[in-house]
C-alpha cells in the first residue's frame, strides 16, 4: 500500500505495508527491560474470591487481566515536559499530532571522565547539516540485548547536554532514543539533557519559552538491518493523561 506525501514543500512516497516497529513490548516475564530500580511488570488475571479471569481456568469466559507497570521503567515510552515539572502537563495533551519526517542515525559513544556519552561532535557529525522534525538514535555497537537489558545501577551512556541543546536550537521536536534516559543515571537531579531539549529553564514555573509540545522517547530498539536514513514516523500512545505514556513508534522507509 503505497502512499504520496506532500509535507512542507517535498514530496516523497512511502509504503504503508512495510512498517518498521521499533518498540519494545512490555511482558511479564524475566526479558522485560528494567530500569530505574523496580521489579518487572506484573500482568495477572482478576481474582474474586475463587473466580479467576482466565479462561484457561475454567472458570471465565474471557480473559480478564490487571496490569501493572512503569512506563519510564518497563519499556518503549514517549514522555513530555511534565516528567521533570512541578505543575502537571500530560503526554496525551501534548502529542497531538502523530506523523513527523524522521532521520535514523548511529551514533559512537565518547568515553569522559568514565561515562559512555553521546556528544554535540557526533550529533553535528550525523546530521550533517539535516533539521528532520525528529531524530532517531540508535547507540552502538548495537545489540540485541537492549530488548531486555537490566539498566539499574549501571551507568547507561547518556546524551550531553550540548548535543540536547544543539538538536533543540536545530528545531527537532522528537527525540527517539534506544537507552533508558537521555540523562546521566545518577546525576543528583540535575536532568540537564532534559531540561536542554525542552527548554526547561524552571522546573517551578515553567518559562514562557518552554516547548510544550515536544517530545522525548525512550528505550526504543531499531535493529541492525534497519539502514540510517529518511523516514516517516508514527509515535503511537495510549491516551494515559499522564507525563509519560508506553508508546508503539513505528518507520516507514522513504
Amino acid at each position: 500500500m503505497k502512499t504520496t506525501i506532500h509535507h512542507n514543500d517535498t514530496i516523497f512516497q512511502v509504503d504503508l505495508s512495510q512498517p518498521i516497529d521499533i518498540s519494545i513490548p512490555i511482558t511479564n516475564n524475566d526479558e522485560n527491560p528494567i530500569a530505574w530500580y523496580i521489579d518487572k511488570p506484573v500482568i495477572e488475571p482478576v481474582k474474586f474470591g475463587e473466580w479467576v479471569g482466565k479462561v484457561s481456568s475454567g472458570m471465565s469466559s474471557t480473559n480478564f487481566n490487571n496490569i501493572l507497570f512503569n512506563p519510564h521503567g518497563h519499556g518503549t515510552h514517549t514522555e513530555c515536559l511534565g516528567h521533570i515539572t512541578k505543575d502537571f502537563y500530560s503526554i496525551n495533551q501534548a502529542l497531538k499530532q502523530f506523523f513527523f519526517r524522521a532521520e535514523l542515525v548511529s551514533v559512537n559513544l565518547e568515553n569522559k571522565e568514565g561515562d559512555s556519552v553521546i556528544s554535540k561532535d557526533e550529533i553535528q557529525r550525523v546530521l550533517n547539516g539535516k533539521a528532520p522534525e525528529a531524530i532517531i538514535i540508535r547507540t552502538l555497537p548495537n545489540s540485541s540485548s537492549k530488548r531486555s537489558r537490566k539498566y539499574s545501577h549501571t551507568n547507561p551512556p547518556y546524551l550531553e547536554e550540548a548535543a540536547a541543546r544543539f538538536i533543540r536550537e536545530s528545531g527537532i521536536h522528537h527525540l527517539l532514543i534506544d537507552l533508558p534516559s537521555v540523562d546521566k543515571e545518577k546525576d543528583e537531579g540535575k536532568l540537564l539533557a532534559h531540561k536542554a531539549f525542552w527548554n526547561v529553564t524552571d522546573v517551578n514555573r515553567l518559562n514562557n519559552d518552554a516547548r510544550l509540545t515536544a517530545t522525548i522517547t525512550e528505550m526504543i530498539f531499531v535493529d541492525d538491518v534497519v539502514q540510517d536514513g529518511a523516514y516517516l514516523l508514527n509515535i503511537q500512545i495510549a491516551s494515559f493523561e499522564n507525563d509519560a505514556s508506553p508508546s508503539k513508534p513505528v518507520l516507514y522507509k522513504i
